[in-house]
């Protein structure tokens, strides 16, 4: 497990020097959002800046995964819209979700995550089910071809949002090998029955991308490591102890104001939080051994 910063959290930055930032504070590699500020995947321009990107990005010798989670994106005056389940529109999201995944493959990213969006008013499960797995249909022959790995995350609040909801929609799909999940550790506060550690343990082998942040019960508001519930020490223990060796990037979108010293502190939080994850199996194994 290594662990990244996601640049959703650096709007008020250039890339550039967010990502140079990011690397100097000792992180391993980065979330890149594909929106406007930074890469936006429609524009003209888009095959140049990927290359630069690339370049940048391996210069720094930072890995990168690729965030689909870009507010007004596609319509400067609905948030997330049109989504995998919205009435019309959905050819949009689907092509975004296409274009991000060779966006994925060109960076050799470790993984291209998206969601489901929120189901509109009066449209039953049944219709949501349908948009839903009609959509990621049509991403993932790509994705196949590819080899590029898609991670799909519950997201409170929208219609697959909680890990059931993902594994029912991977059985739905077929069980396919390049589906697998993102797994949002505060999410496991906010909105899992079993917590955030035992949302890691019943993800397990099919975890390829983590975003690191911390939360309160039914709240959704990323907040910064000590400001919420989560037991972070214990959520890293459980990602090591499933084997996740990918990439675990701090999420928080809102903090752009204060970028740099967030990062700072999140780096500083989550190096205490392994010493004292060690220190806590340790012990552990002490009292067995006694």
């Amino acid at each position: 497990m290594r662990f990244g910063y996601g640049t959703n959290g650096f709007w008020d930055h250039r890339l550039d020097d967010a990502l140079a930032i990011i690397a100097d504070l000792g992180y391993e590699g980065v979330a890149l959002t594909l929106d406007h500020p930074h890469l936006d995947p429609f524009a003209d321009d888009a095959a140049e800046r990927v290359r630069r990107i690339g370049t940048r990005l391996s210069d720094l010798g930072l890995a990168v995964v690729v965030e689909t989670g870009a507010r007004y994106l596609m319509d400067p005056r609905r948030k997330h819209e049109p989504t995998l389940v919205s009435g019309t529109g959905r050819e949009q999201r689907v092509e975004l979700l296409r274009r991000a995944v060779r966006i994925g493959h060109d960076l050799g990213a470790e993984a291209v995550s998206f969601w489901s969006g929120i189901l509109p008013a009066g449209v039953g499960p049944d219709e949501g089910w349908s948009r839903l797995v009609g959509g990621v249909e049509q991403v993932l022959p790509l994705a196949e071809e590819l080899g590029v790995d898609c991670a799909f995350e519950p997201e409170p609040g929208m219609f697959a949002e909680r890990l059931e909801d993902v594994l029912e929609l991977r059985a739905r799909l077929g069980s396919p090998l390049r589906f697998r999940v993102t797994v949002d550790v505060g999410h496991g506060v906010c909105n899992e029955p079993d917590g955030p550690e035992g949302t890691v343990r019943r993800a397990g082998g099919l975890i390829a991308n983590v975003q690191l942040d911390d939360m309160r019960p039914g709240v959704h508001d990323h907040l910064e490591f000590g400001d919420g519930d989560i037991d972070l020490p214990g959520v890293l223990g459980a990602l090591e102890h499933v084997g996740y060796q990918g990439l675990a990037c701090v999420e928080l979108p809102r903090h752009g104001h204060a970028a740099p010293l967030v990062a700072e502190r999140s780096m500083r939080a989550l190096t205490d939080a392994l010493m004292v994850g060690h220190v806590r199996s340790a012990t552990r194994r002490e009292g067995v051994g006694r």
